[in-house]
């Protein structure tokens, strides 16, 4: 697809927790937030990833947008790569489990309101900023709408019941402690990420314990997951449980009991915070039964059949070609509009040298001026339709040159 480069001047910087470990992530993604809510630029920040979208282009703004280093192994984005790696995750085969909700939850928010994503969806650390709505860039704007289109589009042809991190982090602790049928769990948290994991191990048949700072929120979880709350903070002795999920914005606070309890057992500990909710010390200390989130990102990604993949893409190929052609429709918009705009100034020039050598009445110049329009349009018709759907911009630079636009 050949849009020229002045038509979508759109850069994806891209850091991913297969390539960036968690403490970088949230520095660039700290660092990002300097620019996150300038029209131009849109923030997408999950336990996996942090996203920066923005439009190089300086009008009408005329200060320089100016992002942050790319950390080691960041990727940075150009154009309609940048576009199409956007459509790809919200048709979620950028995610570990294929065709997660969760994506679209972070897409929408990063639209509607220009919210932090994670906030509510994954444990990460937002910061402090404000996120007042401000009105888009249209290009990111445009992008973002076709994305979450996509996205609602492909979620229809899942096959089976929806997955979520959730449900691999219980696979995962399944593979040490065995089915979960009568296994105790405690959930460490209450937000979004916090109730899939207690939800896939409630499904799985798992007595869930749910611990977190609002005694309010960790009751309401445990009973909708059909278990019940523990004790949180630096009091709090670690529950007789065989394993452990944190799901939390911050450090897991450990009374010396609980870590004593931790690292004596057996139980696996899946972190699903990011940063981590446990220190370097610690996990390490705990050896191969931790595992971060970054960890679950680098596993092997859901398996899905070849017929849905080839979907998948194809519906991909079919965004990426619709958005192309709206950048490219609108970067024809000035010419477009510069020869309409010559064609009636012309027109109505005649129309009044010759109503001043003819004495018509009312109706017929009425005529006169209608048959006017008509023959412009039908002139213009086939051009403006060409400019439309001009897809090098030769035809645009070859309008601009004939008629001096």
């Amino acid at each position: 697809m050949n849009v020229p480069r002045a038509a979508l001047e759109l850069t994806a910087l891209v850091i991913h927790a297969r390539a960036v470990e968690s403490d970088e992530r949230e520095a660039f993604g700290r660092a990002a937030m300097a620019v996150a809510h300038d029209p131009r630029a849109i923030l997408l920040r999950t336990c996996h990833r942090i996203e920066l979208y923005y439009t190089t282009s300086q009008a009408p703004d005329p200060r320089v947008l100016t992002p942050p280093d790319l950390p080691t192994g960041g990727v940075r984005l150009e154009g309609l790569a940048a576009a199409r790696h956007l459509l790809t995750v919200a048709a979620g085969l950028d995610s570990v489990v294929v065709g997660e909700d969760q994506i679209l939850h972070q897409l929408r928010e990063c639209l509607s309101d220009r919210k932090v994503p994670g906030a509510e969806g994954c444990p990460v650390d937002i910061g402090t900023h404000a996120a007042d709505a401000i009105e888009l860039d249209p290009v990111i704007e445009r992008l973002f709408q076709v994305a979450l289109h996509l996205g609602r589009e492909t979620r229809a042809w899942r096959e089976g019941p929806p997955r979520s991190l959730g449900d691999v982090a219980t696979d995962h602790v399944v593979v040490t402690t065995g089915p979960l049928l009568g296994k105790r769990v405690l959930v460490v948290g209450a937000g979004r990420m916090a109730r899939l994991a207690a939800t896939a191990a409630s499904r799985q048949g798992a007595r869930v314990l749910v611990a977190n700072r609002s005694p309010e929120r960790a009751a309401a979880l445990a009973w909708d997951a059909n278990g019940e709350p523990a004790a949180f903070g630096p009091d709090a002795p670690l529950p007789d449980v065989d394993a452990v999920i944190p799901a939390i914005s911050a450090r897991w606070p450990l009374s010396p009991e609980a870590r004593n309890a931790l690292l004596e057992g057996a139980m696996p500990v899946v972190d699903l915070s990011s940063p981590p909710a446990l220190d370097p010390e610690f996990r390490a200390a705990l050896g191969a039964r931790y595992t971060s989130v970054d960890d679950l990102a680098r596993s092997p990604q859901d398996q899905i059949r070849p017929r849905l993949r080839n979907r998948l893409e194809r519906a991909i190929d079919a965004a990426e070609a619709q958005f192309a052609s709206w950048v490219r429709a609108r970067a024809s918009v000035p010419a477009i509009q510069a020869l309409s705009d010559i064609a009636e100034t012309r027109r109505a020039e005649e129309l009044e040298r010759l109503f001043r050598r003819l004495d018509l009445g009312e109706r017929e110049r009425e005529l006169v001026e209608q048959m006017s329009r008509r023959l412009v349009a039908g002139l213009l018709h086939a051009p403006l339709a060409s400019l439309r759907e001009d897809a090098s911009g030769e035809l645009d630079r070859a309008a601009r040159a004939l008629f001096s636009l």
